[in-house]
């Protein structure tokens, strides 16, 4: 019996996919837990459609992660940060200050948690590599320059 699943089932597929089970199977354990529907007609064309939109939206986010990272790629971003004479910094750089500079750099905002920098936090002045991971298989590397502001 083919089956539209309405909720992930461990063992069977994911939500909106179309699988064949046993009839005892969907009768029994899926149809009273109303964890699928029966796969007739109609539904099996919403669930393309359901299907189709999806993988429309999907590539709209590939298409968008890769014009903003065309635009990070190669990209020195500055970052004035307080310290002393010796390059040493009162504190130090994280990567949401450099997520904010690379999102006025994009035009776009940019998550801090998938910025990876080359060294964990920055609290010297110089210039470190970094990348930005904005979908799977979309990465971005990047240069940080930090200069030093006299306190």
């Amino acid at each position: 019996m083919k089956v539209i699943l309405k909720q992930d089932v461990k063992g069977i597929g994911k939500k909106d996919e179309i699988h064949e089970v046993s009839d005892g199977y969907a009768r029994n354990f899926l149809f009273p837990r109303k964890l699928a529907a029966v796969a007739d007609a109609s539904a099996v064309n919403i669930a393309r459609g359901k299907e189709a939109a999806a993988d429309f939206h999907e590539a709209e986010n590939v298409a968008a992660a890769q014009a903003v990272a065309a635009k990070l790629e190669g990209k020195t971003v500055v970052i004035k940060a307080k310290g002393g004479a010796s390059g040493r910094l009162h504190g130090k750089v994280t990567g949401k200050e450099v997520a904010e500079a690379l999102a006025q750099l994009a035009g776009s905002p940019i998550d801090k948690k998938k910025i990876e920098l080359e060294t964990k936090d920055i609290k010297d002045a110089g210039v470190f590599n970094g990348k930005v991971r904005l979908h799977v298989g979309v990465v971005a590397s990047f240069k940080v320059q930090v200069e030093v502001e006299q306190a």
